[in-house]
């Protein structure tokens, strides 16, 4: 009986120690696991994070590094090595730089501006670029999709299911052209705050240049503004651009957030936030973006405001859209994570709904060009 009550023991002390070893194990793969991902987030942020020439530091926390022009992630990308940047459109379709004319527009609602300008400039020469931080890459689902819009964010008007507005979650109210050829498109649109429900959830104001069909061969070329609390880590209101040319599989970013669009401009900064914001049924302030197609170069061009032109997106990077455009449209988007029918109380422009009027529910107040009509569920 001892000796039996014996093994019994030796066997427990080898289940022990067998299972004491798996977790050792287990623990180790864990570690060799989270030294992998920081070791992956670091060689990110230094691929980002280019060396500035001058750091401003934002009232919101941002990070406004100004880098040299020639020095940012565009020319990380290897057809762009032997670059000769191109530092103004050959064309402008309003005459941008008759100065008389720009100082003679008679301006409706006040300038918006970007918050980091309140503690400094960049110099000339230079670049503002939003530094990323180690905890804006943690938030996306893996350091490879950081920066990158997830499938099919886009809305495909031409389909007669209007459920097709609202796939995946995302909803979308647009006006849209197409049927045509087209070489650039103008959008003012009001800045608001919508209040986002969930931290996976965002909403924004902007404008699509497209080329080719909804499906994987979609170039989309966009720009406005967004609360995204998920990229960015707050609230704010923020510039922001974005671009692909596979439907938003394998290429293209937001902002600066890839190599791909060459910035210009020394007084705007990609994912700033914009400051100030419209009030319901008080001060109205907006931004106007344009973007156009150099004739001679190819390239598209943006515009923010009536001053800053900011850079282009080589046409090189496009298929359909190094020739022209198909389709343009204008409009809000948001997530609705929520299921089974129900809607996220995240809010579209300012929450309210545009038969309100001006100051109260505008998504858009201007956009060239004539177009059709389709709305979401989704509250504008």
């Amino acid at each position: 009986m001892a000796a039996h009550v014996s093994v019994c023991r030796g066997l427990v002390a080898v289940l022990v120690l067998v299972a004491c070893v798996s977790c050792a194990a287990a623990e180790g793969g864990g570690s060799d696991r989270a030294v992998r991902q920081r070791l992956e987030v670091r060689r990110h942020l230094k691929r980002l994070n280019k060396k500035p020439v001058k750091s401003i530091r934002s009232p919101d926390g941002d990070i406004i590094d100004c880098v040299h022009v020639s020095h940012q992630p565009a020319f990380d990308h290897p057809f762009l090595k032997i670059h000769t940047i191109q530092m103004r459109p050959t064309y402008h379709p309003e005459g941008l730089f008759d100065e008389n004319k720009v100082a003679s527009r008679n301006k409706k609602t006040p300038s918006t501006a970007q918050l980091w300008h309140q503690n400094g400039r960049c110099p000339e020469d230079t670049i503002p670029i939003r530094r990323t931080s180690r905890d804006d890459v943690l938030r996306a689902s893996s350091v490879k999709r950081y920066g990158r819009k997830k499938h099919r964010s886009i809305p495909s008007p031409l389909s007669v299911d209007p459920d097709l507005l609202n796939e995946s979650g995302y909803q979308h109210a647009i006006a849209y052209v197409e049927g045509d050829r087209y070489y650039g498109a103008k959008a003012t649109v009001n800045v608001w705050r919508p209040k986002i429900q969930q931290p996976n959830e965002f909403s924004l104001s902007q404008l699509w240049i497209l080329g080719g069909s909804f499906g994987e061969d979609l170039n989309s070329i966009e720009a406005g503004w967004q609360v995204s609390p998920d990229l960015y880590g707050d609230n704010s209101t923020r510039l922001f651009t974005y671009w692909t040319s596979d439907a938003y599989q394998a290429t293209g970013c937001y902002n600066l957030l890839c190599s791909g669009f060459i910035q210009v401009n020394n007084e705007v900064a990609m994912g700033a936030s914009i400051s100030p914001i419209s009030n319901y049924d008080g001060s109205q302030y907006d931004i106007s973006i344009l973007v156009w197609k150099d004739p001679k170069e190819g390239n598209w061009w943006m515009q923010f405001g009536n001053d800053y032109v900011l850079g282009y997106w080589p046409s090189f990077l496009f298929s359909y859209l190094s020739d022209s455009a198909s389709m343009i449209e204008w409009g809000g988007e948001v997530v609705n994570s929520d299921a089974d029918g129900e809607h996220t109380l995240t809010e579209m422009g300012s929450g309210h709904f545009p038969e309100e009027g001006f100051r109260q529910g505008k998504l858009l107040q201007e956009r060239s060009g004539g177009g059709r009509v389709q709305q979401s569920k989704g509250t504008q």
